[in-house]
């Protein structure tokens, strides 16, 4: 049989303590601030996948400017880009996504790959039509390969 010491209150039911319920809450609130900084926008995602194939593509194309010594220029185009003087095997021509373009005039050359195992620093920056005011920049500094780097508004 249960006794109760002297000037202990006797519980009935079977609540929830505040001290429980704002530990519940805590809880609840770090679980949704983590879960919203681990989503990303969707189209900044799509534009840093172009830009980082876009990074391999470009190193794939200096690796074959060295080996082959004919100098290769990357070019934007209206729907994609080219890339000049390679031989053998083409390369991709067209973005992953149809939105990204290159910040600045289709058409002119940008980039020159070699066949100098130094090149100078050059740099592009692309930009997504449907996320305006981000974009994310390729550039080396003409030893090191192509690198990313996002820019936000």
């Amino acid at each position: 049989m249960r006794t109760l010491a002297a000037g202990s209150p006797e519980r009935s039911g079977s609540g929830f303590t505040l001290l429980e319920l704002l530990v519940v809450v805590a809880i609840v609130a770090m679980a949704s601030v983590g879960v919203g900084f681990a989503m990303r926008d969707a189209s900044l995602v799509q534009l840093e996948r172009d830009a980082e194939r876009l990074s391999a593509l470009l190193e794939s194309a200096r690796a074959r400017s060295r080996v082959s010594g004919v100098p290769v220029r990357w070019h934007p185009t209206e729907d994609g880009f080219r890339f000049e003087g390679l031989s053998g095997p083409e390369l991709p021509q067209q973005w992953l996504d149809p939105d990204t373009q290159v910040a600045g005039v289709a058409g002119t050359v940008l980039l020159t790959l070699g066949p100098e195992p130094i090149i100078g620093p050059q740099e592009l920056s692309l930009i997504s039509s449907r996320a305006p005011g981000k974009s994310v920049r390729l550039s080396t500094d003409g030893v090191r390969p192509f690198s990313l780097k996002t820019a936000l508004p």
